[in-house]
C-alpha cells in the first residue's frame, strides 16, 4: 500500500470588522482572519497539506487571491475541492496532524465542532482529525494578537 505525507502551514493577520472562521466554525471575537476568501487558517493549512502530499502545488495555485471566484469564499469550499482533487488521485485521507497558534480566542470549546466540520468534508472518522491549540506566552505577532498561524500534517494512502 503507498502512503503520502504532505505539510502546510498559513498565516493571517488578525482585524476589527471580519468574522473569525476556524476549522470551518465561526468563532466569536472582535477580531477576524483578513484574506481574500474566509480566511481560515486552520483549512489553508489542511488543504496545503493534501496538495502537498501529492505534489499538487498549493493552495495559491489551486485558488488564488487574484480571482474574484474566490472572494470572501467559504473555506469548506476549497477543502472539499481539495479532497476531490486527492480522491481523483486515487487517494484517501487516513489522518490529520494540527496545530494552531494564537494567544485568543481560546479555541478548545469550538475543538468538537472544527473536528466534526473537516472529518465530514474529509469522510474520515472524527478520530482521524488532531487539533491543538498553543498560545506563544504574549509574544510575537500571535502573542500582540496581530495574527494567528495554522499548520497541519496530512497521511494519504492509495485506495484498494
Amino acid at each position: 500500500m503507498s502512503y503520502r505525507i504532505g505539510t502546510g502551514i498559513d498565516f493571517h493577520q488578525l482585524v476589527e470588522g471580519r468574522a473569525l472562521w476556524i476549522g470551518g466554525v465561526q468563532i466569536p471575537h472582535h477580531k477576524g482572519a483578513l484574506g481574500h476568501s474566509d480566511a481560515d487558517v486552520l483549512l489553508h493549512a489542511i488543504c496545503d497539506a493534501l496538495l502537498g502530499a501529492l505534489a499538487l502545488g498549493d493552495i495559491g495555485i489551486h485558488f488564488p487571491n487574484t480571482d474574484p471566484a474566490f472572494k470572501d469564499i467559504d473555506s469548506k469550499k476549497l477543502l472539499a475541492h481539495t479532497h476531490s482533487l486527492i480522491q481523483k488521485e486515487g487517494y484517501e485521507v487516513v489522518n490529520i496532524d494540527s496545530t494552531l497558534c494564537l494567544e485568543k480566542p481560546k479555541i478548545s470549546p469550538h475543538l468538537d465542532a472544527m473536528r466534526e466540520a473537516i472529518s465530514g468534508i474529509l469522510q474520515v472518522d472524527r478520530s482521524a482529525i488532531s487539533i491543538k491549540a498553543t498560545t506563544t506566552e504574549k509574544m510575537g505577532f500571535a502573542g500582540r494578537e496581530e495574527g494567528l498561524m495554522a499548520q497541519a500534517t496530512a497521511l494519504l494512502k492509495k485506495q484498494g
